[in-house]
C-alpha cells in the first residue's frame, strides 16, 4: 500500500491526467474548426505538457522514496501555470499571459531537479 503523501501524488496525477485527455479531446473535436492555427498549437502544447506531467506524477507516487512531496508540488504547480496560461490565451485571453507562462516551465523544472536530488540522497 502506498504512504497517504503518495497516494495524494497518485490522485494528483491521475486528476491531471483525466483532465488532459478531455481537454484534448475538446481541443481536437470542439476547437478545430473556431480556433486558428496558431491557438490550436497553444492548446496542444498545453495538452502535451500537462499529460507528460500527469505521467509523471504518477510515476512518482510509486517511488519507494521519502519526501516526494515538494517535488510532486512543483511539478503540478508549474503544470497548472504552464498549460493554464496557454489554454487560457488560445481561449482568447490577453497575450501578455505569455509572459506567465515561463514562470510555470521553471517550476516544473524545479520540480524535475528537486526529484533528482530525492533520488540521488536516496
Amino acid at each position: 500500500m502506498l504512504p497517504p503523501d503518495h497516494r495524494t501524488i497518485l490522485l494528483a496525477g491521475a486528476l491531471l491526467g483525466a483532465l488532459g485527455v478531455a481537454l484534448g479531446a475538446f481541443g481536437a473535436h470542439g476547437l478545430r474548426s473556431v480556433l486558428d492555427e496558431q491557438r490550436l498549437g497553444w492548446w496542444s502544447t498545453a495538452v502535451q505538457y500537462q499529460l507528460w506531467h500527469a505521467v509523471l506524477l504518477v510515476a512518482v507516487a510509486a517511488l519507494p522514496l521519502p519526501r516526494l512531496g515538494g517535488a510532486a508540488l512543483l511539478i503540478g504547480l508549474g503544470t497548472a501555470i504552464f498549460s493554464g496560461t496557454l489554454y487560457a490565451m488560445a481561449l482568447g485571453a490577453a497575450r501578455w499571459l505569455g509572459a506567465v507562462a515561463p514562470l510555470g516551465g521553471l517550476l516544473m523544472i524545479a520540480g524535475w531537479l528537486l526529484l533528482g536530488w530525492r533520488a540521488w540522497r536516496g
